[in-house]
């Protein structure tokens, strides 16, 4: 599958382009484009793709994401309907390339740390919490700034990420993405496939037949295009729900458990450990502590 190359549209009177989102899931599609984008969720949650990386996005977190590396925002079903007032879900986008401001500002000595960050975000890089909400809030002071103090809002928000000492690397180091223009849509159809189904038991023949490939071409196509196994993909998924049941339900963990798509509880405890590093009760204990 080719992720579809979004065409960023440009301002001509800015050196870089600064939008609020207001419609959910505007871009709801597996794309990539050439500038880097700097995304900060106002409001809503849902699961991000980045690269080879799938994980829950959560209101307040900060997303910066390399040039030309795909991604997709897919927010949850309760939110991404409704009145597009401050209450629903809303982000604001930077998008800017890499040498707006010239190869040779990004290579003076007091910028290496901004260099540097540049750099990490080739695989994408989250930050949240309170430095998050800080970036945030220098992102959308540049609305309302013109000037040379634009572009240095945009720097203060950046090195602001590149001193987060707990950051998080999205993408895996090996992740190199292929594009082919005959697959131009196939993941798109098994991204949206697999959310409205993932709380079911996905057979390899119905999934492969989506794609209209054979179920054996299926599993080796979607590990070349993906760097991961279907079915780990799909056990992504079922976590980052299981999360968000975790944080925001009072229901038992053994019901989440089969709201995500799991028979046997054993089987969803081992696959939520290996991906979060915590047991269901332990991961939604330290949040309640936070």
């Amino acid at each position: 599958m080719k992720p579809q190359l979004l065409k960023v549209s440009n301002e001509a009177e800015h050196s870089f382009t600064y939008r609020l989102d207001r419609i959910p899931n505007i871009n709801s599609r597996w794309h990539y484009h050439p500038e880097i984008e700097l995304i900060h969720f106002h409001k809503g949650a849902g699961t991000q793709f980045v690269g080879d990386n799938v994980k829950r996005f959560c209101q307040g977190d900060t997303v910066l994401v390399g040039r030309n590396l795909p991604h997709y925002w897919k927010y949850d079903d309760e939110t991404s309907e409704g009145p597009t007032d401050v209450a629903s879900p809303y982000s604001t986008v930077i998008h800017f390339f890499e040498d707006f401001w010239s190869e040779r500002f990004l290579n003076l000595p007091e910028n290496k740390q901004l260099k540097n960050t540049l750099e990490d975000a080739k695989r994408g890089l989250q930050i949240y919490g309170k430095l998050s909400e800080e970036v945030g809030q220098l992102m959308d002071s540049i609305a309302h700034t013109e000037g040379p103090k634009r572009i240095i809002k945009l720097v203060e928000a950046l090195v602001a990420i590149g001193e987060c000492e707990s950051r998080t690397v999205l993408s895996s180091l090996g992740f190199s993405p292929i594009y082919e223009e005959a697959d131009k849509d196939r993941l798109a159809k098994i991204y949206d496939y697999s959310f409205a189904n993932f709380k079911e038991k996905v057979q390899l023949k119905d999934i492969a037949d989506i794609a209209n490939i054979g179920p054996n071409s299926f599993c080796r196509y979607f590990k070349s295009r993906t760097g991961k196994t279907y079915s780990q993909f799909l056990t992504e998924i079922r976590v980052g729900y299981a999360c968000k049941l975790l944080i925001e339900s009072r229901i038992s963990v053994k019901r989440i458990c089969f709201e995500c798509g799991y028979n046997n509880f054993s089987c969803f405890h081992t696959a939520f450990k290996s991906i979060t590093g915590k047991s269901p009760l332990n991961y939604q204990h330290e949040y309640i502590r936070r």
